[in-house]
């Protein structure tokens, strides 16, 4: 492998030399089809555009003679059936059209552009800026920087790119900059969704820029610093549910989370015993508090060093009957595994001998020893880190799930030394961004060959585009906690699911104070924390982590507080059939549950800049309050309301009250330190269970079915085992749910599937929700009960 990337850089450098000068955008020279597209031979440099779908249409350009060979970390697609398509040429383009979009080829200066079937244009090049390659000498070392830029329209909104936790600026990235490099507190998913329709994902691993202000606001550029080539995808949808679905199609499937990781997560930095994680448990459930899992996080190891992969005897002396017992009391164990190695351990020198080190080293922050990563990019060394851990602890112990730290990898911001590393697969200059992206995935792999019966769950500091695959969730890194930090979660929450990252999630609270513990005791932090809680029980992933104890049952909390968090806490745990349905709708139809109001009210103006509501799937729009109202000096508020925008062409039902607000409006929203703004679309269906202490007590009988009339609408219900991967075997059962407003019936549609343990006699509990019924977390009082069987049934409102 060395000697392979030797000579590529050789190879780079001997064309480097023939094409120093600034790459200017060239003539078609001469065009070839083949069997997915067609290779234009360019005045100088070649240009490749590919058919990949009917809608999903990848454009290489590079200014050397050939493309050299660039294996896709993140293209998992082998595109093995070519769709139809037709290629016709006037004299001046080229023009290629499949059933949904048409690609056009200018052949005076080789610029793309993409219009719908009827003409209308969707997305252009910049003429001849639209691509370009620049020899470029960065840390000494020679390359070329990438661009391609694109028109953007005055009226257009764009989406996406990944999660930035201490941005502030515009959830808007129309008219703004942003960094792309992955560092501490900096991540980036190159993916781009665009209110014309279209979504942009660039193919290219190093650190990079986004600039959306170009020219006067007409234009946006993405520059990577490094690359062979300039390689992009269009994808056309034109709604955002069909542009992430066809991403996941390019990028792989998110594979379905166990039910219990819907719960709450119990996490703090950090438990250092045995006996005090145990001790987390029995508070948990001698108070009656649902919780799913308690969390261990880092230096369980000390006094040994990191990369041991030892619990240390004398504060866990039985780590495996420990897990039982948390197992026992039906709560499951996740364990932080970091990828770095201390020096004077067996897994530090059977990685060091088997040439699976990098030379990217991190100043522990602990020990302030240099702390070695592993090369996550090269197979061998994923599988030793593997079966070093595994061995070890995972699998030794019954853990289940991984919480994937410090995965940059940070090595303090040194930058240069991150290029100047080589990697088995190529220059770190080159894969600056993928480094968590190969990480997890020789986890998830291994995962599913060694442990059986069990959904892989990674909670894992930066991602890629394509993480999803690797059962990933996302969460915010080492935000403060401070009312500026959640501010900033919302849209950072809402952009990262945008770039078809589907599981995201923030410590509830912030990590850090000044990098100590917060008096969580104090009513500032306690409006605070119960704010951000709420923010929490309609994120994708639920879960309480930072310094400091913010348990549930912490006596930091007083009585009031604890039960506002047990409300929301509740209220989560109630609408898990809700939740568990979509994260099937995520695995089966590459859906979204955390969405951008731009997903479902993409003609409404109002809501391109918006920056704190968003859906959380069809039914709720979530409003956190992320402002301080309530704990001001002298306990004065100056307002006990915010600002809600109702997205206009629907009606609202206000959650709490069942009262039904018009849309196209903005409302002062009352925000008393218990309720989160919650509404519901007229039109929706929201199934709810009962009252749990975890995911799984029981199933979901009687349930619940809440209809907010107003319009039609249907919802499918997915139930299966919770855990295992037999649903890909088609173990799993479905019924839809459909509301027909002109008929005033609801329609309970057959089942369709099964699955071990299945319930096949149920009771459902259909409830009309108005301003008197079905209102808030409680059961309603009023509803028409039926007995279920498997087969459909009507009933009339």
């Amino acid at each position: 492998m060395k000697t392979t990337t030797f000579l590529i850089k050789q190879v780079l450098s001997v064309l480097a030399l023939a094409f120093m000068s600034v790459a200017t955008q060239a003539k078609v020279v001469s065009f070839t089809k083949d069997k997915d597209g067609i290779i234009c031979n360019l005045e100088k440099g070649l240009m490749k555009v590919k058919i990949c779908t009917e809608n999903i249409i990848e454009v290489k350009y590079t200014v050397l003679p050939i493309f050299l060979d660039k294996p896709s970390l993140v293209i998992t697609n082998e595109w093995k059936d070519t769709p139809g398509f037709t290629i016709t040429e006037n004299t001046g383009e080229i023009v290629l059209t499949t059933s949904k979009v048409v690609v056009i080829v200018n052949k005076e200066n080789n610029s793309v552009r993409f219009t719908d079937l009827k003409g209308n244009i969707i997305l252009s090049e910049n003429g001849s800026d639209g691509k370009s390659m620049v020899s470029v000498t960065i840390a000494g070392i020679p390359t070329y920087s990438c661009s391609t830029q694109f028109v953007s329209p005055a009226d257009e909104s764009l989406y996406g790119l990944g999660c930035h936790p201490e941005d502030s600026l515009s959830i808007n990235y129309k008219g703004r900059n942003q960094d792309m490099t992955i560092k501490y507190m900096t991540g980036a998913v190159p993916v781009l969704l665009s209110t014309k329709g279209y979504g942009l994902m660039w193919d290219n691993y190093s650190a990079s820029n986004f600039y959306g202000a170009e020219d006067g606001n007409t234009k946006f550029r993405y520059v990577s610093e490094s690359g062979n080539m300039t390689d992009y995808y269009f994808i056309y949808g034109p709604g955002f549910d069909s542009i992430i679905a066809s991403y996941r199609e390019a990028t792989g499937t998110a594979p379905m989370f166990p039910k219990w990781s819907f719960g709450l997560f119990q996490s703090q930095d950090r438990y250092k015993s045995q006996a005090e994680i145990l001790s987390v448990k029995d508070k948990y459930r001698d108070n009656k508090i649902p919780v799913d899992c308690i969390v261990q996080d880092w230096f369980y190891w000390e006094p040994n060093v990191i990369g041991s992969h030892v619990m240390w005897p004398a504060r866990y002396p039985d780590p495996k009957a420990m897990v039982d017992e948390l197992h026992r009391a039906n709560i499951h164990a996740m364990i932080s595994i970091w990828p770095v190695f201390s020096k004077g351990t067996n897994t530090y020198d059977q990685m060091a001998h088997s040439g699976g080190l990098t030379d990217i080293l991190w100043d522990n922050v602990m020990t302030h020893l240099m702390d070695s990563y592993y090369d996550a990019h090269s197979p061998q060394a994923r599988e030793l880190y593997w079966k070093q851990a595994n061995d070890s602890l995972v699998g030794r112990y019954g853990w289940d799930a991984w919480w994937i730290d410090q995965c940059e990898p940070d090595n303090g911001g040194d930058i240069d030394a991150r290029r100047k590393s080589n990697f088995a697969i190529g220059r770190g200059i080159d894969y600056m961004n993928t480094y968590s992206l190969m990480h997890a995935t020789g986890l998830y792999k291994n995962w599913r060959r060694d442990i059986q019966g069990k959904r892989a769950f990674f909670l894992i500091r930066q991602a890629f585009a394509g993480q999803q695959r690797n059962a990933a969730t996302l969460w915010s890194s080492d935000i403060t906690c401070t009312w500026n930090a959640f501010r900033n979660q919302v849209p950072q929450g809402i952009n990262a699911c945008a770039s078809g990252i589907p599981y995201w999630t923030s410590d509830i609270g912030g990590y850090h104070f000044h990098w100590q513990a917060p008096d969580w005791s104090s009513p500032a932090n306690r409006e605070l924390f119960t704010r951000w809680f709420q923010f929490g029980a309609f994120s994708p992933i639920f879960r309480i982590h930072g310094k400091g104890e913010r348990a549930l049952f912490s006596d930091n909390w007083d009585a009031s507080t604890k039960s506002i968090l047990l409300k929301y806490d509740n209220l989560r745990y109630r609408l898990l059939p809700y939740i568990y349905s979509l994260g099937w709708k995520v695995t089966s139809e590459g859906y979204t549950i955390m969405r951008s109001l731009a997903f479902d009210f993409p003609e409404d103006p109002a809501v391109k800049s918006i920056p704190d509501q968003y859906m959380f799937g069809p039914a709720f729009l979530v409003n956190p309050v992320t402002e301080r109202l309530y704990s001001l000096p002298g306990n004065k508020s100056l307002k006990k309301s915010r600002k809600v925008y109702l997205p206009e062409k629907a009606n609202w039902y206000d959650f709490w009250t069942g009262r039904m607000i018009p849309g196209g409006q903005t409302i002062d929203a009352v925000a008393p330190i218990e309720t989160l703004p919650l509404y519901i679309r007229a039109g929706s269906i929201v199934p709810m269970g009962p009252y749990l202490q975890y995911a799984t007590e029981k199933a979901a009988d009687p349930l619940e079915i809440r209809v907010y009339t107003g319009a039609s609408t249907s919802f499918l219900l997915y139930e299966d085992e919770n855990d295992t991967y037999n649903y890909e075997t088609g173990k799993y059962a479905t019924f839809a749910i459909n509301w027909d407003e002109a008929g005033q019936t609801l329609t309970i549609g057959d089942r369709k599937g099964d699955f071990p343990g299945m319930l096949k006699d149920r009771t459902f509990r259909i409830v009309w929700v108005n301003s008197k019924n079905g209102i808030g977390i409680e059961p309603a009082k009023n509803a028409v009960t039926v007995d279920y069987k498997g087969k459909e049934i009507k009933v009339k409102k």
